[in-house]
C-alpha cells in the first residue's frame, strides 16, 4: 500500500475568514470579481461588424468620373452639408472673384443679428450716402429713404440689390468697412481658407463709390469650396433661409412699375413659368447668383430630394443660362449617384459588446443596445457599407446595481469612408441598458462572496501542485 503524501505547512496556506471579512465582502465586490471588472478593456474595437447580421460583402454602384460630366467652368464643387462629404471637386480650392455670391456672408450675418436680437425684421433703416451711391444691381435707394430690414433683405436675396446690401451692413456694424471686418472674422471661424472680403456686395474695387473704397489693396476672392462651406452654415444655422430665397418676384414699392425678379432661374417653383421652366430643378430652393466681368457667371445652388440636401457651386460660367445648365449637371451627379442611408438601426446590438458587467446585481451583466440609428452618405446601390465600430464603456467600477433601463453605460462611434473620397464620416451614439439591472439581495451577495472566496482559496491550493 502506498503511503499518502503529506503536505508540509509551507506548502499549504490556510486563509481564515471572519464574520467581519464576510460582512466586508457584502459591501465590496469579491477580489476576483473586482479584478475581472477592472481588467476589462474600456475601449474595444469591433472592426467592421458594427450591428449584428451585417452582410460581409459590400456591393457598390460604379460612380462616373467628374471628367465625364464635361464641365466648362473655372471651378465647381458639390457637398452634402450634414456630413461635409465632398462629392465633386473641380479646382475647388482656387480663390476666384465670387461677385454677388459674396452677399451670402452678408445674409448670414444679418440673419444672425436678427436671431440674436440685435436688430428686428420690422426695424426701420435710414439709407445713408454709401448705400445710395451703389451701382450695378440695385433697387435705387435714395439717401434718407426708410425701409424695414425685411424689405431690404428681400431686395438683397431676390434682386441682389447692392444698395440694400450696404444699407443692412451699415445697420449691423455702423459702417460697411466695420461690417467687412466682421465678414473676414466670420470666414476664419467657419474654416474658409481663401475667402477675403473688401465689401459687403462682391463689387470690384473700381465699382465701389470712391469715397468708401477701403485703403488696403486687393479684391474680394473666395474659392468654390469656401462658398459651399458658407452655404452650409446658412442652411444649417438659418434653416428659414428659404422664406426669402424662394420668392420668385417682389414689388419693392407700390409705385414701382414692375417687380424685381429672382435671378435664380432654377427654383422649383419656376416649373410653370414659360421663360424659366426649362431651368427649374426639382427640390431647388436657393441660394445665390453672381456676375461681374471679372467673375463671369457664378451660382451657389442648393436642392433637397428624398430627404437629402446637396449644395453646389459653379464659378466662371460664360453666360447666365450656362451657370444653370452646369449646375444641373453637378446636382444630377450627386442625386443620381449618392444617397443618405440608415446604416445602423436604433436599438442595435454591438457584436462583442452585447452586455456589460454589473456589480451587486441579481445578474452579473446586463444587455446593452444603441440609443439611436446612424445615417451616412453612401454611393447608390451600396448593399452593405463597411462600417468601423469603436465601443467605449464606462468605468466598470461605476456600473453598480440597481441600474435603470435605458441608462447610458458607454458610447459607440461609427465611421465610414467612401472609396475614392477624402472624408471619413463619423457619428457617435450612446450605449444604453436594454433592461433594468436589479440589485441582488443581501443573502445572494453573501453566497456570491463566499463562493468567490473559496473559489480563490482552492485555486490557490491547486496552483501549488
Amino acid at each position: 500500500m502506498k503511503s499518502k503524501r503529506k503536505l508540509s505547512s509551507k506548502q499549504i496556506v490556510i486563509k481564515t475568514a471572519t464574520v467581519g471579512l464576510l460582512l466586508n465582502m457584502l459591501a465590496f465586490p469579491a477580489a476576483s470579481a473586482m479584478a475581472e471588472a477592472v481588467n476589462k478593456p474600456v475601449t474595444t474595437e469591433a472592426g467592421t461588424k458594427a450591428p449584428v447580421k451585417t452582410p460581409a460583402k459590400t456591393e457598390v454602384a460604379k460612380i462616373p468620373t467628374v471628367d465625364s460630366l464635361g464641365l466648362k467652368l473655372k471651378s465647381a464643387v458639390l457637398i452634402e452639408p450634414t456630413t461635409g462629404e465632398i462629392l465633386l471637386s473641380l479646382n475647388a480650392d482656387e480663390p476666384l472673384p465670387p461677385a454677388s455670391m459674396t452677399k451670402m456672408m452678408t445674409e448670414y450675418l444679418v440673419s444672425d443679428a436678427v436671431k440674436n436680437g440685435k436688430i428686428s425684421w420690422d426695424q426701420k433703416v435710414v439709407i445713408q450716402e454709401n448705400a445710395s451711391k451703389q451701382i450695378g444691381s440695385r433697387i435705387f435707394l435714395a439717401e434718407h429713404d426708410e425701409h424695414t430690414v425685411k424689405e431690404l433683405y428681400i431686395a438683397m436675396a431676390v434682386g441682389s440689390a447692392n444698395d440694400a446690401t450696404v444699407a443692412l451692413a451699415e445697420l449691423v456694424a455702423g459702417s460697411e468697412q466695420e461690417f467687412v471686418t466682421m465678414m473676414n472674422e466670420t470666414a476664419k471661424k467657419m474654416g474658409m481658407k481663401t475667402a477675403h472680403f473688401i465689401n459687403s456686395t462682391g463689387l470690384d474695387r473700381a465699382d465701389m463709390p470712391k469715397k468708401f473704397r477701403p485703403e488696403a489693396e486687393g479684391e474680394t476672392v473666395m474659392s468654390a469650396m469656401d462658398a459651399a462651406l458658407l452655404a452650409k452654415f446658412i442652411v444649417t444655422d438659418h434653416p428659414d433661409f428659404t422664406e426669402f430665397t424662394t420668392i420668385q418676384s417682389y414689388k419693392f414699392r407700390e409705385r414701382d412699375s414692375k417687380p424685381m425678379v429672382n435671378y435664380n432661374w432654377m427654383l422649383e417653383a419656376n416649373k410653370n413659368i414659360p421663360n424659366f421652366k426649362a431651368y427649374a430643378y426639382p427640390g431647388l430652393d436657393g441660394l445665390k447668383t453672381g456676375h461681374t466681368s471679372s467673375a463671369g457667371n457664378c451660382f451657389t445652388g442648393t436642392a433637397v430630394r428624398d430627404g437629402m440636401r446637396l449644395i453646389s457651386v459653379v464659378m466662371g460660367a460664360n453666360s447666365e443660362a450656362h451657370r444653370f445648365t452646369e449646375t444641373k449637371k453637378v446636382l444630377d451627379f450627386g442625386f443620381n449617384n449618392f444617397e443618405i442611408k440608415q446604416v445602423v438601426a436604433p436599438k442595435a446590438v454591438i457584436e462583442g459588446t452585447e452586455t456589460v458587467p454589473v456589480l451587486k446585481g441579481k445578474n452579473k451583466e446586463v444587455s446593452v443596445v444603441t440609443d439611436a440609428g446612424v445615417t451616412f452618405m453612401v454611393p447608390k446601390g451600396t448593399v452593405s457599407p463597411q462600417i468601423k465600430t469603436t465601443v467605449v464603456t464606462n468605468d466598470p467600477a461605476t456600473l453598480v446595481a440597481p441600474i435603470a433601463g435605458a441608462s447610458k453605460v458607454g458610447k459607440v462611434t461609427y465611421s465610414y469612408k467612401i472609396e475614392g473620397m477624402s472624408l471619413t464620416q463619423e457619428k457617435t451614439v450612446n450605449l444604453i441598458t436594454a433592461e433594468e439591472a436589479e440589485k441582488a439581495g443581501w443573502f445572494k451577495l453573501l453566497l456570491r462572496a463566499i463562493g468567490s472566496f473559496f473559489g480563490d482559496l482552492f485555486k490557490g491550493i491547486k496552483n501549488l501542485f
